[in-house]
């Protein structure tokens, strides 16, 4: 193995905006190939929870599948904000696609009260969860499949509950997309400016927002991400106008999580161990 190149950059590092049309047209392509030719499936779940990763997948799944087969699924616990239940109103309506409301607070609270002492973030955990099982079942129930909504950003930091309705859909369109992309994404598909403007909250606990607690802007942290990820090194990001500090922050966050972007480690005792001998046979589909 050859040693470790690192790049040599532009004095001013590398754009992470992209071409939006061409971005649109291949997601529309890939869930079209990995739904239907793939899975079998020609009509899509997703969790609509008012913020622009939900709102920006089910715009591709109305391209994709038309509006007729997405459906959405608003679930509220009795403290999530009214503007993400209302949000998700004003994208739906936009989109044309189906919403259903599907509470869950009893199914939360009836297991919180069976573990007195349960703290908010456990309680938020279980939330994430809740919605996991609903996304999946109404999936069952209505023959379709259920879409995954997480984007590059929150995977590389970790954060997110595994297991989660964002995170466990069988398919991802924006899981090798980085947060401002996903923002510049949403503008190219004119979607309601007030999910584009809104401060990203995984609205799992009062007066939460996703960058306080990273503890770096979404914007800062992605331009870190791309060039550390490309093997740029932390000299010359600092040089682009980042701190030691936010370079060693979004370093951390991605090399502490590596296990969180895998799937469960399987003891192999066999030469035909799932994923790791026996692969997707892509390449031998008729």
């Amino acid at each position: 193995m050859g040693a470790l190149t690192i790049i040599k950059p532009s004095n001013k590092g590398e754009s992470i905006d992209l071409n939006y049309a061409l971005v649109e047209q291949f997601l529309i392509e890939f869930l079209r190939e990995e739904v239907t030719r793939v899975k079998g499936f020609n009509k899509i779940v997703l969790g609509l929870s008012g913020g622009v990763d939900s709102a920006v997948v089910a715009a591709l799944g109305v391209k994709a599948f038309g509006a007729q087969n997405v459906i959405a699924i608003r679930m509220p616990h009795k403290m999530s904000s009214p503007s993400s239940l209302s949000d998700a109103v004003i994208v739906a309506e936009k989109l044309g696609i189906k919403l259903e409301t599907i509470d869950i607070t009893n199914m939360v609270e009836g297991y919180a009260q069976q573990v007195p002492g349960m703290s908010n973030r456990r309680k938020g955990n279980v939330m994430a969860r809740a919605r996991m099982i609903v996304g999946f079942d109404m999936a069952e129930a209505l023959g379709a499949l259920h879409l995954g909504t997480g984007n590059k950003t929150e995977r590389l930091f970790g954060y997110y509950t595994w297991h989660d309705i964002a995170d466990t859909g069988p398919v991802s369109p924006l899981g090798d997309l980085l947060k401002t992309q996903v923002w510049g994404l949403a503008k190219h598909l004119e979607l309601p400016e007030v999910v584009i403007s809104k401060a990203p909250s995984a609205d799992l606990e009062a007066n939460q927002t996703d960058e306080s607690d990273l503890g770096i802007t979404y914007a800062r942290a992605d331009v870190i991400i791309h060039h550390y990820l490309k093997a740029y090194s932390d000299h010359y990001i600092e040089s682009l106008g980042f701190t030691k500090d936010e370079i060693e922050l979004v370093k951390r966050k991605i090399n502490a999580t590596h296990w969180k972007r895998a799937l469960p480690i399987h003891a192999m005792v066999s030469s035909t161990a799932i994923h790791e001998f026996y692969l997707r046979p892509v390449d031998f589909r008729l």
